[in-house]
Parts: structure tokens; sequence; C-alpha cells
């Protein structure tokens, strides 16, 4: 059966990449979550997309005139000083709020919502029996070089998390290559498609699962696949015609910013 996996939680309806939108997913009956490991100045990892703190934190309000908004130029103590959630309100990303679907009540919760810490996410995820897909993304500010494979193998091994509760995903396949060197039964996911409408390019088919962009597939492409034994998984599906169209075509996964609209379908 296709699994309904919530991109950066279930954003549409809580600021993305908070514990709000983690619960929120794992309340809606997403099979598993998406997020983005990131690593702060001091070496936390955090989760975090953009490289700059200014689209969904209120960085500049909490420290004006800084040089650089980059999340690399920034302690854990000072992102974790930052409102991740005050924005959502301001932007509804998703159009939720003035649909009605997002209460008074979460509005107002999210103000206090911050950047979670990576061992916060795996927790979470252990202690509800749930699971995760960690997208582990290229760093800015000077910290190409960061072993951010190694950093995150570290923490999974420390929280104690199964290994039925987290994949580990990329668009970065030289770290992928890396995680299956370090930790051969880790499942590892190879991301493709950054672009919308990105020609594929999948070299020599070393993985077992690709992740990719639904702009650049259809059902031939699925089709390929499949018959080569891959898993698909999909980002970022939001329409109802598209995930009707590529549940018809079989894919393994969907990541979407509206679980709630696959839950519906899936029932």
């Amino acid at each position: 059966m296709t699994k309904n996996i919530a991109h950066r939680g279930a954003r549409s309806l809580a600021p993305e990449n908070t514990m709000a939108a983690v619960k929120r997913a794992f309340d809606l009956g997403a099979d598993l979550w998406e997020t983005d490991v990131s690593v702060t100045k001091d070496e936390a990892l955090i989760l975090f997309h953009d490289n700059s703190l200014e689209r969904t934190t209120n960085a500049t309000t909490v420290f004006p005139g800084r040089p650089s908004y980059l999340f690399t130029e920034f302690t854990l103590a000072e992102i974790l000083a930052l409102s991740a959630g005050s924005y959502f309100e301001a932007t509804d990303p998703a159009g939720e709020i003035a649909a009605g679907n997002v209460s008074r009540q979460d509005l107002d919760s999210f103000k206090t919502e911050r950047v979670p810490t990576l061992e916060e996410a795996l927790v979470f995820t252990r202690d509800n029996n749930w699971q995760v897909n960690l997208e582990l993304k290229d760093l800015p500010g000077g910290f190409n070089a960061f072993p951010l494979p190694q950093r995150t193998l570290e923490m999974i091994k420390r929280i104690g998390i199964g290994l039925d509760q987290f994949v580990i995903s990329s668009f970065n396949h030289t770290w992928l290559k890396q995680v299956q060197a370090l930790a051969p039964m880790v499942q590892v996911q190879a991301l493709l498609g950054d672009l919308d409408g990105e020609i594929l390019d999948f070299k020599d088919y070393h993985f077992e699962t690709y992740n990719l962009n639904h702009t650049s597939v259809d059902e031939q492409t699925i089709q390929d696949l499949k018959l080569r034994k891959k898993k698909i998984n999909l980002f970022t599906v939001n329409d109802t015609r598209d995930m009707n169209r590529f549940l018809k075509a079989g894919v393994d996964g969907i990541i979407t910013d509206f679980p709630q609209r696959l839950a519906a379908i899936l029932k």
C-alpha cells in the first residue's frame, strides 16, 4: 500500500519542521514524516530546511543587523531563542487558515514553537512507534566538509531508535553511500529532481529506493523503475488529482504538505 509521508510534518496545518507540525501529522495518521537535518554554528544537529533563517523564524527581529542569517552562523542557544511559528499566521503558506482549517488556539500556540533538535525528533518518533525520513541537506556557510552522515548516525545510535523507524535520504548520493558503508542495515533513499521538470539521471541505479520530483515523472518512468525492482516515492504531491494518478500508477509513497488530503483518499 502507498505510504502517506508528511512533508516537513503537516506543514499545511502548522509551521514546517516544528514539533507542532510533527504531532499534527501523527494525529492525522500519516505513515511517516519527512524532515531536514541541518547543523548550527556550534555543531548541534537541528531540523531546518532553508539556508537562511529569515523565512520561517523571527531572527531579523531578535538579532537585528546580523551580517548573515545562514543557520550555520547561529549557535544552538541563539536558534532556540527564536520563534519558528509566528510567521505562519501572517503568511498562511498553504491557505488552510483562510479555509478555516486551523483553529485560533493552534495559531496562538504556534508563536512559541521553536526549531527542534534532531534529538527531539528522534525521541518523539521512537516513543510513538512511528517512522521518520531524515533528509541530509548540503550545508552552507563553510560547513561543506562537516561529517553530517556520521554525526546523524551517531545521534541515531545514542537515541536507540529502531532500524524500522527511520530512513536516511539525500540529494547527495555520496553521503548515502557513506551511510551504506558505515551502517549497511540502515535504509537509504536517493533524491532526484531538485528542480521542477528536471530530466532525471539514475546513473547506475545503485539505490533500492528513489524519491523523485513528481513534475519529472510520468507513468512510463514509474513502470520502468518498477521493472527494475525499485521503490518510488514522489515529492511534493499536493493536488488530489495527482495523488490519485500516482496511486493508480503504483508508487510506494507520496510525500505531501497535505497528509490530510491523502489520508482521505486512502481510506
